[in-house]
């Protein structure tokens, strides 16, 4: 029998037989590691580079996203637009009740000797008495005005923009009032003007909006600075 087993090769002790397949397990087990290693190295690679295009993405949209509509920014300067073109109108229209009940059909204030001084005259004609015979027309340039104010605002992004835009507003309001309400009739009505300096043409606290609005958005445009906030250089 021991000559028999010697020549079938059956192993001496348990460990002999199993010495192999554990030296197999022990040589697998590294070879797993390493895969899986692998395997996570380039994911978190490019987990860990994924942040900063993501990070720069963001960075680089955000003032895109402060241009949508609906936008804070955008809420705002459409705030700052309105509540300018309120202010100048509610002065306008405060201005012109007081001059008809106290100042018309009155003798002249000098304010400042004869440099300056409140009268109260109607103007039928456009801004500082000229062109009397187009009422109508410039009514309907004043509510043309107005209409495109207020789809620009949609687009609005400055705040100079909206200082100048809401100027303009308050001032064309102001003066259409007067034209639709004030005598001889409707969309004909004569502007109250009181503001009469030396050598000057009477003018309106509207008119000044208007002019001053105006002058702004000059300055604005050779500053290269859009409605939208973008600044351009010819």
């Amino acid at each position: 029998m021991a000559e028999a087993e010697r020549i079938i090769g059956t192993p001496d002790s348990p460990d002999a037989a199993g010495a192999e397949p554990e030296q197999t397990d022990r040589g697998a087990v590294p070879g797993e590691r390493s895969d899986t290693d692998g395997a996570r190295d380039p994911g978190e690679r490019s987990g860990s580079g994924a942040g900063s295009p993501g990070e720069g993405a963001a960075a680089g949209t955000s003032d895109e996203a402060g241009r949508q509509p609906g936008s804070p920014r955008g809420r705002r300067r459409i705030a700052v637009l309105f509540t300018v073109a309120a202010l100048a109108y509610a002065l306008d229209l405060i201005s012109k009740m007081i001059v008809v009940a106290k100042l018309e059909h009155h003798e002249p204030i000098e304010i400042v000797g004869d440099w300056l001084r409140f009268e109260a005259i109607r103007n039928a004609g456009a801004a500082f008495g000229f062109g009397e015979a187009f009422t109508i027309i410039f009514t309907v340039i004043a509510a043309a005005v107005i209409v495109v104010i207020a789809r620009l605002a949609r687009k609005l992004y400055s705040l100079p923009w909206a200082i100048a835009l809401g100027l303009l507003l308050g001032g064309a309001l102001g003066n259409l009032t007067d034209r639709i309400f004030r005598s001889p009739g409707v969309f004909e009505g004569a502007v109250v003007d009181f503001i009469a300096p030396k050598h000057f043409a009477v003018f309106n606290l509207a008119d000044s909006a208007i002019v001053c609005g105006g002058i702004l958005i000059v300055l604005l445009s050779f500053r290269g600075l859009d409605p939208d906030g973008t600044v351009h250089k010819d």
